[in-house]
């Protein structure tokens, strides 16, 4: 704490001398104000290394790597003070005496720790889990991406095993707090996320945390490979697993018998004023629930009349309920063995490799890999999922493919799967940003769902241009994950706003998308436990199209769909409104170039 004080009095020094810089001397007004929103951003950089360990240990933080959230209100009360000081730091710097690149750096700082804030208001850590993931699941995914090629390693990864019996407690408290003020999950999620827990191995050996410790560097002795496994599995047995049994009974001895029927988040206590602030958060807009809800229909009604047309090419001559049949039972569309759906994911995923140049100029240097879902993870998990990886770590990004309930796994939606979880989209995304050591840390890791998740959806629709659909049932596929985003606007309004049932909310995917039934049960509980997070995706894809076809009207044949693409990922995630200011910008410095 003492260095993050420390930058925040810099920065404050700094702004001091800005403040009383004469008329006269503007260029070095600019680069003082430049500086100080510099400070800030550092100054939140090393704040944020302390509060999550995880992304600073992805990034080379040797002594995060040994460290797990501080998930207690204590900590989060500390952390809203910090972000109080560093908001009056940055209302004290004049954003028209910055340079362009300070002026976004100062406006994507303000707006993240004001979002921060609300979050911490809201008392979030009562939402310790979702249906698909939680406390108790962050391990597992760690441990699929921590590799031990040092003794070090090693150390840093039992001090984090001893350190998860804390953060278990922590959370079941929070939970416990959620119980008493109402703030709680609905049933139906508690019981999905009770499957992932059952799940947990109950002995060390068999546990993924002790993973790490069985694919060890050869260059690390025997004797020091011994030591630490044994150190690690007393560590799993004494601490982790008790704590696993820990978050068992209380979630079905105290938290289940209390979970509310109902599922919206506007029927808790201050819910509608959450839902309103998850929207914004999500959607980088000012949307209503009402008119994101609008939206999603008028959506529902375009992509459903090219699906028609798609399913006329494919020869079906039945109806449209008849052809969706005919899709989720058909052996033809399914794989037979966990290794098959792996091998077709890896084949489409090069092929989309071989591709992406054509659309895309900048590349990241860090590959990913095709990976399945783990086990224990894989029946409350969604079909794929990206997990970023680590330049500096030495750790590939991760498309994880489920491999569980192959019926339900369609190879249709496998091309459009993967161009949205590795090239060109999140992999490709989040890479690049990674990679852009230039820019300060909250916009490295700016997480902006409707800039991620709406360039995922749109990375499916560039697949039509790739030529990655090979035919009428890949292309209607990709047209029916198209319909699933815009169902979600249907459904997530439907259920926090309008109080719809799950089979209400059930309907929309059911009639107009190919979904498997198993998806669109797994979806369901998805958008009930995350309120908001699903509305992103189609509004995030609806204003980069939008962009696009404003910049290919006004550049007309000086248009090149690499150097947009660029502009669009070069920055890192942006809320929408300055991603439009943008391209705006860009399209500008396009045209004078020509003149």
């Amino acid at each position: 704490m003492r260095s993050i004080c420390f930058a925040l009095v810099f920065a404050a020094g700094v702004w001091a001398t800005v403040a009383a810089a004469p008329p006269a001397a503007a260029q070095a007004e600019t680069r003082s104000a430049d500086t100080a929103v510099r400070d800030v951003a550092r100054a939140y950089e090393l704040h944020m290394r302390g509060v999550d360990p995880i992304t600073a240990g992805f990034e080379g933080d040797r002594a995060a790597l040994q460290r797990l959230p501080d998930a207690s209100p204590e900590f989060a009360a500390s952390r809203a003070r910090t972000l109080r000081d560093m908001k009056a730091l940055l209302a004290a710097i004049d954003p028209a005496a910055l340079g362009a690149g300070a002026r976004v750096d100062h406006e994507t700082l303000k707006r993240t720790i004001d979002a921060e804030l609300e979050g911490l208001a809201f008392d979030e850590g009562r939402f310790a889990f979702a249906n698909d993931s939680g406390y108790f699941s962050l391990m597992g995914y760690l441990a699929g991406a921590t590799p031990i090629r040092t003794v070090a390693d090693g150390e840093a990864w039992i001090a984090r095993l001893e350190a998860t019996p804390r953060y278990y407690a922590q959370n079941i408290a929070n939970l416990r707090r959620a119980i008493a003020t109402r703030m709680m999950q609905p049933r139906p999620v508690v019981e999905a996320a009770l499957v992932q827990v059952r799940a947990i191995p109950a002995n060390a050996e068999a546990s993924p945390l002790f993973a790490p410790l069985l694919s060890m560097s050869p260059t690390i002795s025997a004797s020091e490979q011994a030591d630490l496994r044994a150190r690690a599995k007393a560590a799993i047995d004494q601490g982790v697993i008790p704590a696993q049994r820990e978050t068992l009974a209380f979630l079905e001895r105290e938290y289940l018998p209390r979970a509310p029927a109902s599922l919206a988040i506007r029927d808790r206590p201050n819910g509608a004023a959450y839902y309103a602030f998850l929207i914004r958060r999500h959607t980088t807009t000012s949307m209503t629930p009402d008119e994101v809800h609008a939206l999603g229909l008028a959506e529902v009604a375009r992509i459903r009349a090219r699906m028609d047309t798609v399913m006329r090419d494919s020869g079906f001559t039945g109806t449209f309920p008849e052809f969706l049949q005919y899709l989720r039972t058909d052996p033809r569309f399914y794989a037979k063995t966990p290794e098959e759906l792996l091998m077709r994911a890896a084949e489409i995923a090069k092929r989309a490799d071989d591709r992406v140049p054509s659309v895309i100029g900048v590349m990241p240097r860090l590959p990913y890999g095709v990976r399945p879902v783990p086990a224990d993870l894989a029946p409350t998990y969604t079909t794929g999922r990206y997990n970023p990886g680590s330049p500096k770590m030495g750790v590939a990004g991760g498309y994880m493919v489920n491999t569980s309930k192959l019926d339900q796994r369609p190879l249709y939606e496998l091309p459009a799967l993967t161009l949205h979880e590795a090239a060109p989209g999140h992999h490709t995304q989040i890479a690049l940003a990674q990679e852009r050591d230039d820019l300060p840390w909250h916009r490295r890791n700016a997480d902006v769902t409707a800039f991620i998740e709406g360039w995922g959806l749109y990375a499916e629709f560039l697949g039509e241009e790739m030529g990655i659909y090979r035919d009428p049932y890949e292309m209607f596929g990709r047209l029916s994950y198209e319909m699933w985003r815009a169902c979600r606007l249907v459904a997530d309004t439907g259920i926090h706003w309008k109080r719809w049932s799950l089979p209400q909310a059930r309907k929309c995917f059911e009639e107009n998308s190919a979904l498997a039934p198993h998806n669109i049960t797994t979806e369901l509980e998805r958008y009930v436990s995350w309120p908001g997070q699903a509305l992103g995706y189609k509004i995030g894809e609806i204003e980069l199209r939008r962009l696009r076809a404003k910049a290919t009207q006004e550049l007309g044949a000086d248009f090149d769909v690499r150097a947009f693409h660029d502009a669009v990922l070069s920055e890192g995630a942006l809320p929408l409104d300055l991603l439009a200011a943008r391209i705006d910008r860009w399209i500008a410095e396009r045209k004078e170039k020509r003149s």
